[in-house]
């Protein structure tokens, strides 16, 4: 392995953490919703979900797919239910004052915990294709196949947090602007509308 691995690795990682999905959609209405240090938990929970679905692409269970093609095709379609679950619980998420506690026994929004997030990823088709990507184009066949394998789930870590820190940084500025509850209903709505979109991408694939 040489500098060009790390970075073309590297970059692999940063790239596809980065880019718009049902992860930072969702981190994005959580930064703006519970604020960053609230969304933590769930950032941790995508990092370590990410590294055991690398973890577990390497150990062979990435290889089922290619095996019985059917099994792909019911994770897509059990990870577009609970994805529209979920575009649901966030549009119709309860509005008002973001640091108040919530009046007449409702019970208060909370962020998603980090064993949640880190479950989500085993339904998230999109982090299964960027796990199996990896995969099939970094690990090296033979003596270093262990050592590669390592250095994706190191790096996916390393440049990961920081790529989906700033879709929760994001949430935290526009924040700001929710100062009532007809923009946070609007912005309830179109986060649950984004969200509810990324199956465009998922069923295309």
């Amino acid at each position: 392995m040489d500098v060009s691995f790390f970075l073309a690795l590297a970059m692999f990682a940063f790239v596809t953490s980065v880019t718009p999905g049902p992860n930072n959609i969702m981190l994005l209405a959580s930064g703006a919703q519970f604020g960053f240090r609230r969304t933590l938990p769930h950032m941790l929970g995508i990092v370590l979900g990410v590294a055991t679905l690398l973890l577990s692409t390497l150990l062979g269970l990435g290889a089922l797919f290619t095996l019985y093609p059917p099994l792909y095709s019911v994770l897509k379609w059990v990870g577009c239910a609970y994805l529209l679950w979920l575009a649901w619980k966030i549009a119709s998420a309860p509005v008002g004052a973001l640091d108040s506690k919530p009046k007449n026994g409702k019970k208060r929004a909370s962020p998603m915990r980090w064993w949640q997030a880190l479950l989500f990823q085993y339904v998230n088709p999109k982090a299964w294709m960027m796990a199996i990507g990896c995969v099939s184009t970094f690990a090296i066949a033979g003596d270093l196949y262990v050592q590669s394998g390592v250095w994706m789930i190191v790096l996916f870590a390393a440049m990961g947090f920081p790529a989906i820190a700033v879709w929760a940084w994001a949430g935290v500025s526009i924040r700001r602007w929710l100062t009532d509850q007809r923009r946070q209903r609007l912005f309830n709505l179109c986060m649950g509308i984004a969200t509810a979109s990324t199956l465009l991408l998922i069923i295309g694939n």
